[in-house]
């Protein structure tokens, strides 16, 4: 169908739904029913999207990126922040508690890595971010590494 592959198209410019189905003619509630009905259809749509906030993420860096050449300095502390180990927020965690020798359970690794991740000594992509390496892992602040490894 034209309007079907008229949102995909526009969703890939724009990965809002509202605007993708304005500017296709189309309701949200046809949008919604389409992806229901149709699993393609569906399928195309979140790699659309997907598409589309990787667009815009290129678009948002180069217009940071032009700042910084401007000399704004927002802008610079915010990329030294988010690029930068030694400009990143640090936390610190201290206790008078003794090491315990004794193996997690699973389900406590998993709410220390929470704890980690909450207070962002680990950082984990969403389900938008795309790793130039290919790789989803965790990702680990480097200044961080040594302290979650240590004894």
């Amino acid at each position: 169908m034209k309007n079907k592959s008229q949102v995909i198209e526009q969703l890939k410019i724009n990965p809002i739904i509202q605007i993708a189905c304005q500017k296709s003619g189309v309701s949200r509630a046809t949008f919604y029913r389409w992806r229901s009905d149709d699993e393609d259809f569906k399928k195309q749509t979140e790699e659309a999207i997907r598409d589309g906030v990787l667009l815009i993420n290129d678009l948002a860096e180069s217009q940071l990126l032009a700042a910084i050449k401007d000399q704004n300095l927002t802008a610079i502390i915010f990329w030294l922040k988010n690029h930068h180990a030694d400009y990143a927020d640090k936390i610190q965690v201290s206790t008078d508690q003794k090491p315990i020798d004794s193996k997690l359970t699973p389900e406590e690794e998993s709410l220390v890595k929470k704890a980690l991740q909450m207070a962002g000594v680990i950082n984990l992509p969403s389900k938008h971010d795309q790793p130039r390496n290919g790789h989803r892992r965790d990702y680990i602040k480097p200044e961080a590494e040594k302290r979650v490894g240590d004894k």
